[in-house]
């Protein structure tokens, strides 16, 4: 199995998320069968098959972090040494040739991307342009619209 690159926060945080399926999340499910069963007729249960698709929803999400945790390569970014170009885990200032806007993003994995925070994942056209690149260089990523071109201002290692 192929080794899936996290940082550091990302891993806790599907530790959290394992941790509460497990221990939250699976229990409830279960007193929540329990209950249904004791409404009688299974066959007609519109309770009990709720509860049998959430605990086997809960049930693959357990086996699927375990899977991506087992298989994890954990990477903390402030350990990184790098010598100034974009690697995975890196925060990179970026600013836009055409419209002068500037944006910050930070390389994590794919389970930790959220644009919203500026959390960009490894497999993104924009992280795939602007990996190995320096302060000073020029990414071109092509984005829907044509391309565009972002001048890397500062890469840092948070």
């Amino acid at each position: 199995m192929a080794t899936i690159p996290l940082t550091k926060r990302g891993a806790e945080k599907l530790k959290e998320e394992l941790a509460r399926l497990k221990n939250v999340e699976r229990h409830a499910v279960i007193q929540a069968i329990a209950e249904a069963r004791a409404q009688g007729d299974l066959s007609e249960n519109a309770e009990y098959d709720a509860a049998k698709d959430k605990q086997g929803f809960i049930e693959g999400r357990i086996l699927e972090i375990e899977g991506k945790l087992a298989a994890a390569q954990i990477i903390d970014p402030a350990t990184l040494d790098a010598d100034g170009r974009v690697v995975f885990g890196s925060t990179v200032d970026l600013e836009d040739e055409d419209s002068g806007a500037k944006v910050t993003y930070q390389i994590v994995g794919e389970d930790e991307a959220d644009l919203k925070q500026g959390l960009i994942s490894v497999n993104s056209p924009i992280a795939r342009a602007l990996i190995g690149k320096s302060s000073g260089d020029v990414a071109e990523v092509q984005a829907p619209g044509g391309a565009r071109h972002y001048e890397i201002v500062d890469v840092r290692y948070l």
